[in-house]
């Protein structure tokens, strides 16, 4: 099954064997591909890449690593990085679908969408609130420009 990343995407979680968990709103999947793969197909199907998307997050936001990147330009459907999005144990979060994120303990985090669905992430609280912080901050700057 082919996936494309749409606003009805909550997660994509890393999964056994190079496949990836995909939650949205009613339905969960398993995708016979890497979360990382899923990224890079789903920027190429709205007309970009995904080292394009990296580029323009990262001249915008002033950041190196980790950066949430703009699937859709349209819509400003952004997702996030739990870690390095090259690891394997990566988990990419759509930003506008987050309601609030929970500390489980060191490690782990609690992450409670807009539907009430939820996941747990092995991230550090700390860590992903960062992230959610850098990804609000690029959404904010995105929709100011396209305001202005």
């Amino acid at each position: 099954m082919k996936y494309e990343i749409s606003k009805g995407t909550l997660a994509i979680i890393p999964n056994e064997k190079n496949s990836s968990l995909v939650y949205e709103d009613e339905e969960r999947y398993v995708v016979n591909e890497k979360p990382f793969n899923i990224m890079d197909s789903s920027c190429r199907y709205f007309g970009s890449s995904y080292e394009g998307r990296k580029e323009g997050a990262k001249s915008i936001l002033g950041a190196e690593y980790k950066v949430p990147i703009v699937v859709e330009d349209s819509e400003n459907l952004i997702v996030f990085p739990t870690t390095s999005p090259y690891a394997d144990d990566c988990a990419w979060i759509s930003l506008r679908r987050v309601h609030n994120i929970y500390k489980i303990d060191a490690n782990n985090s609690r992450v409670v969408f807009d539907n009430n669905k939820e996941i747990i992430v092995p991230c550090s609280f700390r860590s992903l609130e960062n992230q959610l912080s850098r990804a609000s901050r690029l959404d904010l700057v995105l929709r100011n420009r396209k305001n202005s």
